[in-house]
């Protein structure tokens, strides 16, 4: 049996991504099981498999006494002095004695009982392999197969396993046919008793930041940082990116050459907008950039209150509100700043325009140079 054991032990090894080990001890413990179900045996066992081999001796674990009484429940895992000296005259009372009680073959029950346990113990090792190799990857973009949908969940092939992309988790208007790539995050992986269970999400931010990093060599290498990432998913979403380096310019490599980089993300999000902006520690100027597409002529801050007063041109005010106030709303989200938007001549008649202008002059040239013009990138 060796030669076809050790195949079927590395085939399975190979096949179901287990430790060796894994399924050694599990091939131990069925040939136990086994032992046990063919003799109808109750008694101590032990086993010693040569895992170079497959050659393996089965063992009753006997303590030598002077004598036993068939009353005791340890009866079983006693032998006398007498037998033991039978076995080998060094023996006294209180040694232990190991008898080799390996059977020559196992009967058709106790085989059963064997390929039953097995099963079961090879189960429970993939599962726990499964875990481990999917709990590391909790936060990160993973490519699947879509196999079917139910309840409005979508289940997608992992490869090894399956992931469930929630009706929660799915992005509003997008449609998904069986055997469809799919591209999703991984929100959670649960531990349970039929494996792991993997969540996956389309419409987390992490799923956009994640999308950039594969994208863009510059985030990849750490020369660009993501600052920050707000979605609304399926709508409209704001990134904000900065680079340590003066000489790089991170909007420009965020959105790749003739805009490819930023539009083979946009394709993956199903026509999903993009703002990339561009991040300042100054929060005014920052503010600015956050509310593109939209020019701003200037921008008045608060640190005590968190807020600011932002000017925009009487004609821009409607694209820097956005359409159902979706551009403040994300550029208030990526700032964590609150933002309260006048058009010029609103401002000018609540007498804020010309002390904005007074006092601002130095951020408007830092508006301009920052960068802000910057198109919002679809």
């Amino acid at each position: 049996m060796n030669g076809n054991l050790l195949e079927a032990i590395q085939s399975l090894v190979k096949v179901k991504k287990v430790d060796a080990d894994v399924v050694f001890d599990a091939l131990e413990m069925v040939l136990l099981t086994a032992y046990k179900k063919e003799m109808g045996s109750n008694a101590k066992t032990s086993i010693k498999l040569n895992r170079e081999t497959g050659d393996y001796q089965i063992f009753e674990e006997k303590t030598v006494v002077e004598s036993i009484d068939p009353e005791s429940e340890n009866a079983i895992n006693e032998i006398t002095v007498e037998d033991a000296k039978k076995i080998d005259r060094s023996y006294e009372a209180g040694d232990l004695l190991s008898i080799d009680v390996t059977p020559k073959n196992f009967g058709r029950i106790a085989a059963q009982t064997a390929k039953q346990v097995m099963i079961q113990k090879l189960r429970e090792a993939e599962r726990g392999s499964l875990y481990e190799e999917f709990s590391g990857r909790a936060g990160d973009v993973i490519t699947g197969t879509v196999k079917w949908s139910e309840s409005r969940a979508i289940f997608v092939d992992l490869g090894r396993c399956e992931g469930i992309l929630p009706y929660a988790e799915q992005i509003e208007g997008e449609e998904f046919k069986a055997n469809d790539k799919i591209k999703c995050y991984v929100l959670e992986v649960k531990k349970t008793t039929k494996g792991p269970e993997i969540i996956l999400s389309r419409t987390h931010p992490g799923l956009l930041k994640r999308l950039f990093e594969l994208e863009v060599p510059e985030i990849y290498s750490g020369t660009v940082e993501i600052k920050n990432v707000v979605r609304e998913a399926g709508s409209r979403s704001k990134i904000a990116v900065y680079a340590m380096d003066p000489t790089v310019d991170p909007v420009g490599a965020c959105v790749g050459p003739k805009g490819q980089r930023v539009q083979n993300i946009v394709n993956e999000l199903h026509g999903e907008k993009i703002d990339i902006v561009r991040w300042d520690e100054d929060p005014a100027i920052f503010i600015a950039n956050a509310l593109s597409p939209s020019k701003v002529i200037s921008v008045s801050v608060w640190d005590e209150e968190n807020s600011s007063y932002v000017v925009v041109p009487d004609y821009q005010l409607t694209l820097a509100i956005g359409k159902a106030g979706q551009n403040a709303r994300l550029a208030a989200k990526l700032t964590n700043w609150k933002i309260d938007i006048k058009s010029e001549t609103q401002a000018r008649e609540e007498g804020f325009g010309q002390a904005a202008e007074e006092d601002d002059g130095d951020i408007l040239g830092d508006i301009e140079e920052s960068g802000q013009e910057e198109e919002t990138k679809e």
